[in-house]
């Protein structure tokens, strides 16, 4: 089969910083499916893993990455309860395993959804990472829930993003929260409202922005961009009592101790944690993505599908590659093979 890869960290304009290569078609154990893959999703730590995973080495084979799947399964596991061949799939994936940019790709079936029948396999493609990361910080992290937070108030930094289009969708439509939502341009703005924000303000300056919307504090705030950029913004921000969740990478220590008079608390998501340590809920994410599934179906979640290519190569996932790396990406980007 075919795959994508590299063995060293190296800028997009360098020729080898992908590497088409032939490999052969794994066989399944265990829990393991065997997934023929139809259309992959383009994330920020699929650029970050490939600057820095590998610098100042060279690896015999190309190291895959990769985190978002749509496919068929093609074999399974003698472990397998869950999935059978010829089931349509989306996953995010283990980190820890070879990612999806390959032709057959093998994933545990504990953290594999059964795909949506709805829509596309590129509009599907977008989702898992995203959908599971968004739905474990607000559900199994801040331990939020429409009965007793309807009404409240959050605010998403970076809600033109990847996880910031679909945290939208979740917090408006599924919890009933006022969405307060931060873009800086006028088309990640618009997007914003399109997916359900009821007010979107300039990240740049912040507090003064949440306050001209009448705002002087909110319950909850989702942090999607840099935590230490924004920080002592959460500070003043935050309501006594409330939470902040974050998945984004600080490159200093924040000052936890600013939370302590306000009994804030504060939460960290991974969406690789259950993968990463088999944890024994690791089944969470197959639950999580049957019931996004069902959502995208039902019309409830819209795909956050924005740009697509057509043709699994090096030039296209160079190219998805470089939209990343821009900082600019509204939505998400897919490749279909």
């Amino acid at each position: 089969m075919k795959a994508i890869g590299f063995k060293t960290s190296l800028p997009l304009t360098e020729a080898e910083s992908f590497l088409a290569f032939e490999k052969d078609i794994p066989s399944p154990l265990g829990h393991d499916l065997l997934v023929k893959i139809e259309a992959i999703g383009i994330n920020p730590v699929d650029f970050k893993i490939r600057q820095n995973s590998l610098k100042n080495q060279v690896l015999d084979s190309p190291k895959i990455i990769g985190w978002d799947a749509v496919g068929t399964v093609a074999a399974v596991g003698n472990q397998v309860s869950l999935f059978k061949i010829g089931d349509k799939v989306f996953y995010a994936g283990d980190i820890n395993k070879d990612g999806c940019n390959q032709e057959f790709q093998l994933v545990d079936e504990r953290i594999v959804g059964f795909a949506p029948r709805k829509i596309s396999a590129a509009e599907a493609a977008a989702i898992p990472l995203t959908a599971l990361t968004a739905f474990e910080l607000l559900f199994d992290r801040m331990r939020l829930h429409p009965e007793k937070d309807k009404g409240k108030s959050i605010l998403i930094i970076g809600g033109a993003g990847g996880v910031g289009s679909i945290a939208i969708q979740i917090a408006k439509k599924l919890l009933g929260l006022t969405v307060i939502a931060t873009a800086s341009r006028p088309e990640s703005m618009a997007w914003c409202t399109t997916q359900g924000a009821d007010f979107v303000v300039n990240h740049k300056n912040l507090v003064t922005e949440v306050r001209q919307r009448g705002h002087e504090t909110v319950d909850f705030i989702l942090d999607l961009v840099d935590v230490n950029q924004y920080w002592d913004a959460f500070v003043q921000l935050i309501k006594p009592q409330g939470s902040i969740g974050s998945i984004s990478d600080p490159v200093a220590p924040v000052n936890l101790r600013q939370l302590k008079g306000k009994s804030v608390s504060f939460h960290w998501e991974l969406m690789f944690t259950r993968s990463m340590f088999q944890t024994d809920d690791m089944i969470g994410q197959h639950h999580i993505l049957n019931t996004v599934a069902e959502l995208l179906d039902k019309g409830i979640l819209q795909t956050t599908l924005q740009k697509t290519f057509n043709g699994f190569s090096v030039e296209h996932l160079k190219a998805a590659h470089h939209l990343q790396e821009s900082g600019q990406t509204i939505g998400k980007t897919v490749l279909v093979y």
